[in-house]
Order: C-alpha cells, then structure tokens, then sequence
C-alpha cells in the first residue's frame, strides 16, 4: 500500500470529516467500532491527533498503541488487516472496504451513516448486504464520464463553497479523498453530484414537477422537469414547488407572510427523496400539486430491515456516498432527522403529513390546508394581486374590519372598500350581519 505523504494528509484534514474519514484526539475504546463501520461500509482512514474540527494536536503513538490496533481488526469477525503509519505528528489508520461482510466486534455490528457509526442487529446487516446485492450503485466507476469533458466545475465550486473546504485543493486530489474516484473514473454518486446533465448518463434521474387542477390528475396545470445536478435540481425543484402554493398572511401586532406548507417539511421530503430513492430503478421522483396536498415519490421502498413503525427513529442508509456529499453541502442537516423534521413542522402548523411505502416506492404526503385556495397564480411569477390578499385575510380572520384589511395591506380605506365591493358583486365574499359584530364569508374563490 503506497504510504500517504504530508500534503495528503493535510488534504484529507481539509476535507473534513464523513462517510470515509473519521477525526479522533487520541486512542480510545470507540475505536474498534469505528474500525468495523468503515469494513462494512467502503472503508476509508481514521486520524488519530485531529480534533473534530479539524486542528492536529499530534499522536505519540507507541508500540503499545501500534499492537492495540492491530489487535483489533485481527479480532474482528471475520479478521482483517489495517494499514497503520504515522505522517509528522498525525498518525493514520487505513481501513480497506471488507471482502468478506458482515463484520463484527464483540459481538456487535456497525456500519457507516453519514460522518457517524451505526450499530445494526446482524439480521439487518446481512439483509442490507443482501438487498445491495454488495453492489452499490453509487459505488460503480462510470466509464461514459469523462472527468475533463463532462466535470461541472460550477457544481463543484458550489459544493466546495457549501462545505467550508477554504484550502485548494485540485480536483482528482478532492474527488479522491471523498472516495468518488476508481481506477480513473468518476463513481456514480459524483456524476450525479457533479455533472453538466444527469439524464445524459442516468435516462431517469431527473425530477419532474407537476401542478394539477383539483384534486385529481385529470387537469395538468403545469409541468417542469429538472436533470441538471442534484445540488441544482434540489434547488429548482424546491423553489418551483414554492411558487405554486399560497401565501398566507397571519393576523397579530404586525402583519406576518408565510408559506401555506412549512418550507422545511418541504425541504426534507425532497432531500429525502433524493438521498433515498433507488436509482438502479427505471423511475423517477415525482412531485404531485394537487388543490389538497403536495406529494413526494422516489423509486425504492424501505431498505430492508427498516420497518415503517422505525420510521423517523432509526436510518439505514440505501445510498451512504450520496448521503455524505449531501451532509457536507448541507442539503442534509442532520442523519436520521428527515422524518422527525416534517412531523414536527407539519404538526406546528396544524397540518396532516403521510408517509406511504410499497415494495417499490416510498412517497411523502403533506396535506394542504383545507378551502384555502387563494391567492393563487398559476402564472411564472406567481404574482398574487390585490383581491387575493384580501380574500386571503378574510379567510384567516372572517371578523377582519376594512379599517384592519388597509392597514396590513397598506392601501387606502377607499381602494380597499372599492375592492370588496366588486368581490360582493362578483358573488365571491359576502356580510353576515350587522357592520359591527358582523363577519364576513367568502362564497366562491372560482370565480
């Protein structure tokens, strides 16, 4: 094994901690879980004299330290070796991707999630190994990319700048230490992440977003396909779903705009969508808006050995590579969280969220506030007008005086009166009872 020169070194601490790489001050009894993690997983180095955040504090290690670490993969089931050296104060432990998983020590089974080891029951190692078939997609080198020709150099900027990596590093030397490179060639996962147009090499790895009339998919309103890289197709995606829903406007001391649907649940069931969903299938995600509910599908159920009752509680990764560029980018905020995150977000606002999975597919579904549709505009702008802010504050606050409606809108009591009048006229808002101590009711939006 060629031994690792300072500069490498450096790089690998300037690229931070993830799915291959692991920071720890000095020897401790969490390293034989760590070991057997990155067996399991793809294997990559353990630094011993780094900090978490990335500061070399230097490792005396001793020949004591050298046999302990030996020891432990010699005793791992089944037993392996580790590379062990030392470059300056820095000292390094290079775990090679096993040949022969599962692995255990004590008893005990870990795999890599995000930047985090994860114990699993062996029953659900076996089962994970055995879905993937100890092939992964995102691990196969893609001999179509050509690193020169097809590199996105803008994607990868963005994905540098997202991850705090400040020292330059070159390209090969960067993909390298992420682990997206083999015999040359970039790996799926870093196509995917850092390509010109992911359907030039995956048919189906595009995101399509549609907008239907009603509740149905009989009526296509609008519809956008995004297949440029993940980083950007998260993106467009995102902000397309958030310019055809609704703005409400919230009543208090001052007047407070917010999306109809928490952005965050939005958020994470798109992430999770993309982190999760199996791209070795012919499908692809689908974003459903209908009148009642946003909907969010990816090819690929449920990694086995997760049941749906764990949902939110524990994670197993299908797509662990993937999953740590998006961690380090940001996409990902935390391992594990997505699920917690739309319950809690969804729940603050009031609104149902459901998640629905079958052999093949796994879909997010957040309901939409129930007779809210307005202000609406199916136009590119998604320009909300005068009446629709009006119609949209009666709805919030049925008790909402004129007076009320032109402060929080900042127009005069005359254009605002004006303006209820040809809604009263049109049949779409309408009085019930006196001016004062009455309400008001809005009849028909469709109009």
């Amino acid at each position: 094994m060629t031994k690792l020169t300072k500069k490498q070194v450096t790089d690998l601490i300037n690229t931070g901690e993830g799915y291959t790489l692991e920071f720890k001050e000095s020897l401790n009894a969490s390293l034989a879980k760590e070991i057997c993690a990155f067996a399991n997983s793809d294997g990559g180095h353990i630094l011993l004299g780094v900090t978490d955040s990335g500061d070399i504090t230097g490792y005396p290690l001793s020949n004591q330290d050298d046999a302990r670490i030996t020891d432990i993969a010699r005793n791992m089931d089944p037993s392996f070796s580790v590379n062990l050296e030392k470059v300056d104060n820095v000292v390094v432990i290079t775990v090679p991707k096993g040949e022969n998983k599962p692995y255990s020590t004590g008893g005990l089974y870990y795999v890599r999630n995000g930047s985090q080891s994860q114990k699993l029951k062996r029953e659900e190692v076996i089962e994970l190994f055995k879905y993937n078939g100890l092939i992964s997609f995102e691990e196969i080198p893609n001999k179509e990319f050509d690193l020169k020709k097809d590199l996105n150099n803008s994607a990868l900027n963005n994905f540098i700048t997202a991850s705090g990596i400040t020292n330059k590093l070159k390209k090969e030397d960067l993909l390298n230490n992420l682990y997206l490179l083999k015999d040359g060639f970039l790996k799926n996962a870093g196509v995917l992440y850092f390509c010109n147009n992911s359907t030039k090499f995956f048919r189906n790895a595009h995101i399509t977003c549609v907008l239907y009339e009603g509740t149905s998919k009989s009526n296509i309103l609008d519809r956008k396909d995004f297949s440029k890289d993940i980083y950007s197709n998260f993106n467009d995606s995102f902000d397309y779903i958030c310019s055809k829903l609704n703005t409400e406007y919230i009543i208090g001391k001052e007047r407070v705009e917010r999306l109809e649907l928490p952005k965050e649940a939005i958020r994470e069931a798109l992430v999770n969508s993309i982190a999760h969903r199996d791209y070795f299938s012919s499908g692809h995600i689908q974003v459903d808006i209908f009148q009642d509910k946003l909907e969010i599908s990816n090819p690929g159920g449920l990694v086995l050995g997760l049941s749906y009752s764990e949902l939110g509680k524990r994670s197993i990764p299908r797509n662990p590579l993937l999953a740590d560029l998006m961690l380090r980018s940001k996409l990902v905020e935390r391992v594990g969280s997505g699920i917690i995150r739309i319950r809690e977000s969804m729940e603050s606002y009031g609104l149902n969220c459901e998640f629905n999975v079958s052999e093949n597919y796994f879909s997010t579904v957040l309901g939409r506030k129930k007779g809210f549709k307005f202000p609406v505009s199916f136009s590119s702008t998604n320009a909300v007008s005068r009446s629709d802010k009006i119609i949209a504050l009666i709805m919030e606050n049925p008790e909402i005086t004129i007076l009320e409606i032109s402060k929080l809108l900042n127009l005069s009591h005359s254009t605002v009166r004006n303006e209820i009048k040809v809604l009263k006229e049109n049949g779409i808002v309408k009085r019930v009872g006196p001016t004062k101590g009455g309400h008001w009711e809005v009849v028909d939006t469709k109009k």
